[in-house]
């Protein structure tokens, strides 16, 4: 019996060992699964990253703008006062209508004027009369005095009653001019063409020359200026445009700035720089013959500083700042990635110039940058079809859902 013993162990031991062997088998498969499925297998670093790009582009007239938040103002404006004491007979504008120069405004009673008037015109006619009979007779006595025949005393006297007749006509002539011209104040007119305010007086009232507030304000709008102030650094550039010569374009955009409301030419700068901001106001004329800007508006104006033709431009979004300096990913076409410093010039909206790095056509990188590296592999995706395809599930998702309130309403 002794010599038996070794059997029951070789077969525990054959036992184990099929068992490991069949553990072994089955968490290979699963490991390698899982290795797969959490992206640490080996291909995991040659998987291709999903990016959007854009071509490098020429535009043949690239603007280079600079905004700012600017003020419209009224070309001239006017307080029109009366210029007789009075009552207002009438009122001949509406509030807020356009007046031309030398429209009627408002008319005062003339009828105390014109008394004024013909009160001195009466006394100019009878001093001239007077006048006409002196210098007759002068010519007679100058005929007498050559014979001798009346002193020479007389005849002097006359002498100096003509010309003492002749100073009461000139100043009966400017009474009458001056009450012909306070007759003429009765009839008010706008003194320039614009836009009347809200009337001061109604007929019927009392008005006074002296009066502060005057009866309309008018204020020229077409054309009409801006004011807006620029940083300091951009002065020496527009100083070379407009002694140039250079016709510097103006834009106007109304409060969010999407709306554009006017294009002017800008007419000259402040004289001096503003210390605390550091900046210096610049003037713009505008047109205006639509009416849309109105004095005191505020308004986002863009000023056009420069054009470039011909310039090779990429979206901001493609410029990427790092070690390099300014670069960009460029997709080649074996649809990997590649690392290009950039040498750039001015930004315009969402575009920059690109001076030295690019050429036209050159895919850039606009979305994805995150997850690259030189040389990395990449897949292009259509950023539209994306959008799309973003929407077309926001809609079915909102459809499902009143199709699910729908049910629910049916159910109760």
């Amino acid at each position: 019996m002794r010599r038996w013993w070794p059997v029951p162990a070789i077969a525990v031991v054959v036992l184990l060992s099929a068992a490991t062997w069949r553990l072994t088998q089955t968490d290979a498969p699963g490991t390698s699964a899982a290795t797969t499925k959490g992206g640490r297998g080996p291909d995991s670093a040659n998987r291709a990253v999903p990016i959007a790009a854009q071509p490098a582009t020429i535009q043949p007239s690239f603007d280079i703008t600079l905004g700012a938040l600017g003020t419209a103002i009224a070309r001239n404006t006017v307080t029109v006062h009366v210029r007789v004491d009075g009552e207002m007979e009438k009122v001949a504008f509406r509030d807020g209508q356009m007046v031309g120069a030398g429209q009627l405004l408002a008319q005062i009673d003339p009828r105390p004027f014109q008394i004024v008037l013909d009160n001195a015109q009466g006394t100019l006619d009878r001093d001239k009369a007077q006048l006409a009979n002196a210098l007759v007779d002068l010519e007679r006595y100058r005929g007498l005095i050559a014979d001798d025949s009346i002193p020479k005393q007389q005849y002097d006297s006359q002498v100096a009653l003509v010309q003492q007749d002749k100073a009461l006509v000139v100043a009966d002539q400017a009474q009458v001019d001056s009450a012909r011209l306070q007759l003429s104040f009765t009839q008010v007119t706008a003194p320039i063409s614009g836009r009347a305010g809200l009337r001061q007086v109604d007929p019927g009232n009392m008005v006074h020359a002296a009066d502060a507030s005057g009866i309309v304000v008018i204020t020229e709008v077409q054309p009409i200026y801006v004011l807006f102030p620029i940083p300091q650094d951009r002065l020496p550039v527009v100083l070379r445009r407009l002694a140039s010569g250079a016709r510097m374009q103006v834009d106007a955009y109304d409060s969010d700035g999407l709306t554009l409301l006017g294009t002017g030419t800008l007419l000259t700068t402040d004289n001096q720089i503003d210390i605390t901001t550091g900046t210096v106001k610049l003037k713009a004329e505008f047109p205006n013959r639509d009416g849309v800007l109105f004095p005191n508006q505020f308004l986002n104006v863009h000023l056009h500083l420069d054009q470039i033709d011909h310039a090779l431009t990429i979206p901001s979004a493609a410029v990427q700042r790092g070690a390099p300096g300014l670069y960009a990913y460029v997709v080649k076409s074996d649809n990997t990635v590649q690392i290009r410093p950039l040498k750039l010039g001015p930004t315009e909206s969402d575009r920059v110039q690109v001076i030295d790095g690019l050429a036209a056509n050159d895919l850039v990188v606009v979305d994805g940058v995150d997850k690259l590296r030189d040389g990395a592999s990449v897949e292009l995706i259509d950023m539209s079809a994306r959008a799309g395809a973003a929407d077309g599930k926001v809609k079915r998702s909102s459809a499902d859902g009143k199709d699910s309130r729908k049910d629910a309403s049916g159910a109760r």
